[in-house]
C-alpha cells in the first residue's frame, strides 16, 4: 500500500495523549469502537483507516472522533515517519524550549519546510492543527502539486494565501471532505474524524509522496549592484543544486547612483525612505513549487537595498523557509534581515549570515552545510 500506510502505527504515539473520556453510542461490534456509529458520516474512514493502518484509535475501545490535534503532535506525527532522524542545532521559534518533548520533530519538520510558524518568532506547540494547515500539510507531503483547477469551495476567500493552492488541490482531487455545503471552513480545527476522512481519500486518490526526509526545492535569489554578491549566491545554488535568480533593477544602477558619498544620489535617496520600492525587471516563475529561499544582497547603509524589499512584497511566502545572507567588507548583518522579515506572512526565517567580498567557495559551501537543510537537487 502507499507510503500512507506507515502513518497509522506512528501516529498513535502522538496522539495516544490525546484520549477523553466518551459517550458510547455504538457497540464494538459495528465499527470497532464504542464512540464511534456505525451510520456517523466518518465511520467508513475510521474503519478504512484502521484497517489500512493509517490511523487507530485512541484508546482500545475509542477513537474520540472529535478531539483536535495540536501543532506540536502533528510535528511528532511527521517527525516519527521520517524515522526520527538525528537533527542539530535549535529551531527559530521563541515559544518551543530546547528540551521539550516535540523539540527534535518541530526542528526537523520547520527545515523540511512541512510545518511552519506563525511569524514573529512563534510556532504555536500547543495550539490546535486547523483544516487549512492539515490540508497544506498533506498537500506539501504530496510534492506540492499543482491543483488542476480553482476548487468549488464556497468560502474560498476565507483561505489564507498560502493554503490556496492546497485546499483547491483537496477540492478537485476529493481530498477534504467540506463541513457542509461547500464550505471548507479554513479556520476551524480538524478533528480525528476529518483528519481520518481526508487521509482515506488521499490513500484512495493520490498517489503519494509522503516522504518527507525526500528533500525541499531551493531557490537562490540575489541583488548584486557591483557583482560583489553574485558569485557567493552562486557557490550557494551551486552546492545545493537549486535554481538561481538574479533581481535585475528595471532602471540599473549607474556609478553615480552607487555614490554613497553624495546625499542626492540615487541610492541614497531611496535607503533614506522606507517606503522607496525600486521596480524590477522579470519575475520568478512558479514561486509556488520553492520551498526554500535564499536571499542574499549587499548592506546598504546597514539595511538590504530597497528592491529587495520589492521583491520580498511581489510573491507569497506564506509556509517558506527563508535563508538570508549579505555581504559586506565592514558592516555587519544587523537589523537588515529582521527588517525583511516583516514584510512577509507565514514564512520560517532562519538565521542570515554575512559575508565579505571574495568569500571562498568553500566557505560558503560549509555554511550552507551547517544550516542541516534536507535539499534535492531542482
Amino acid at each position: 500500500m502507499k507510503n500512507l500506510k506507515c502513518l497509522a502505527a506512528l501516529m498513535m504515539a502522538a496522539i495516544l495523549t490525546l484520549a477523553l473520556p466518551v459517550t458510547a453510542f455504538a457497540s464494538l461490534e459495528d465499527t470497532g469502537f464504542s464512540d464511534v456509529s456505525a451510520d456517523s458520516w466518518y465511520a467508513e474512514a475510521v474503519v478504512y483507516c484502521r484497517e489500512h493502518s493509517l490511523m487507530f484509535g485512541a484508546s482500545d475501545t475509542a477513537f474520540a472522533p472529535e478531539n483536535d490535534l495540536t501543532r506540536a503532535q502533528l510535528a511528532a506525527v511527521l517527525y516519527r515517519i521520517a524515522g526520527s532522524p538525528a537533527v542539530t542545532g535549535r529551531d527559530v521559534f521563541t515559544d518551543t524550549p530546547d528540551g521539550a518533548w516535540y523539540a527534535d520533530a518541530v526542528l526537523w519538520a520547520s527545515r523540511q519546510n512541512l510545518v511552519s510558524g506563525y511569524g514573529g518568532g512563534l510556532f504555536g506547540p500547543d495550539d490546535p492543527v486547523s483544516r487549512e494547515q492539515m490540508t497544506t500539510i498533506l498537500w506539501r507531503s504530496a510534492g506540492s502539486p499543482a491543483a488542476g483547477g480553482n476548487g468549488n469551495y464556497s468560502d474560498a476567500s476565507a483561505i489564507s494565501a498560502y493554503a490556496a493552492t492546497a485546499a483547491a488541490w483537496a477540492s478537485v482531487n476529493g481530498i477534504v471532505r467540506p463541513t457542509s455545503g461547500s464550505m471548507f471552513s479554513p479556520k476551524a480545527n480538524a478533528t480525528r474524524a476529518q483528519v481520518a476522512d481526508a487521509l482515506m481519500n488521499y490513500d484512495r486518490n493520490v498517489d503519494p509522496v509522503i516522504t518527507p526526509s525526500g528533500g525541499a526545492r531551493v531557490l537562490v535569489a540575489y541583488f548584486s549592484a557591483t557583482n560583489t554578491t553574485k558569485p557567493l549566491a552562486e557557490y550557494v545554488a551551486d552546492s545545493l543544486g537549486a535554481d538561481i535568480y538574479e533581481i535585475v533593477p528595471q532602471t540599473p544602477y549607474t556609478s553615480a547612483d552607487l555614490n554613497y558619498g553624495n546625499s542626492s544620489s540615487r541610492t541614497t535617496v531611496e535607503m533614506n525612505d522606507p517606503d522607496a520600492r525600486p521596480a524590477i525587471s522579470g519575475s520568478v516563475e512558479n514561486m509556488e513549487q520553492y520551498d526554500i529561499v535564499f536571499i542574499g544582497y549587499p548592506i546598504w547603509w546597514g539595511q538590504a537595498p530597497r528592491i529587495v524589499s520589492t521583491f520580498l512584497e511581489s510573491y507569497d511566502f506564506g509556509g517558506k523557509t527563508i535563508v538570508p545572507f549579505c555581504t559586506s567588507n565592514s558592516s555587519g548583518m544587523g537589523s537588515s534581515a529582521q527588517n525583511l522579515h516583516s514584510l512577509t506572512n507565514g514564512a520560517n526565517w532562519l538565521d542570515g549570515q554575512r559575508f565579505s567580498g571574495g568569500t571562498s567557495r568553500n566557505a560558503m559551501v560549509d555554511w550552507v552545510n551547517s544550516l542541516g537543510l534536507d535539499v534535492t537537487a531542482s
